[in-house]
């Protein structure tokens, strides 16, 4: 027996007594949440490593891509698009703007909205940029499978809509006992 030990009280090793306030955290693999940021974080460093010769992050390369396809979009339709608020938009934007990548200006039809368009500089940056992703993007359908790779991002793309968020927040609410908006 070791000494000053009551062979009675258990050790601090053993496993806790099941209390109200014992904690009842999924187990690992089990949280959506989890596995999307995740998968997310280690995503993006692949991406910015393959972007880096460009000198864009994958934050940045998406920003632009998003700009090239819309062609002039308002700051509003181009967080939509990103799902980002327009103040993260905007914070994101200032270092494109700062290295002539984009230009940021009044619209002409309504004075209360900014449109965002690439510059000649943003537009070869782009181009540059996409020999780059294409690399990425191949070695990614190698490795996970073309197939598997469409499929998830259509379900990416379920998940990062409008009607996800409002089915989500309704299925909330109601689970909540609160009433709902249409």
């Amino acid at each position: 027996m070791i000494a000053g030990r009551n062979p009675k009280q258990p050790s601090d090793r053993s496993a806790p007594e099941k209390r109200e306030d014992t904690l009842e955290i999924p187990e690992v693999g089990r949280c959506n949440f989890t596995a999307l940021r995740k998968a997310a974080r280690r995503v993006s460093q692949l991406y910015d490593v393959v972007l880096a010769p460009c000198s864009l992050r994958s934050t940045q390369w998406s920003i632009l891509v998003h700009i090239g396809r819309s062609g002039k979009p308002t700051q509003t339709e181009l967080a939509d698009s990103l799902a980002l608020d327009r103040s993260t938009l905007a914070h994101n934007l200032k270092p494109l703007e700062r290295d002539g990548l984009v230009q940021v200006l009044d619209d002409e039809i309504d004075k209360r909205s900014r449109i965002v368009m690439l510059t000649s500089t943003g537009r070869a940056k782009l181009v540059e940029s996409l020999i780059l992703w294409r690399d990425a993007q191949e070695s990614i359908e190698a490795i996970f499978g073309v197939q598997k790779a469409k499929t998830l991002r259509a379900s990416l793309e379920v998940l990062s809509s409008k009607a996800f968020t409002h089915a989500f927040e309704v299925l909330r609410l109601r689970n909540s006992g609160q009433k709902t908006s249409k």
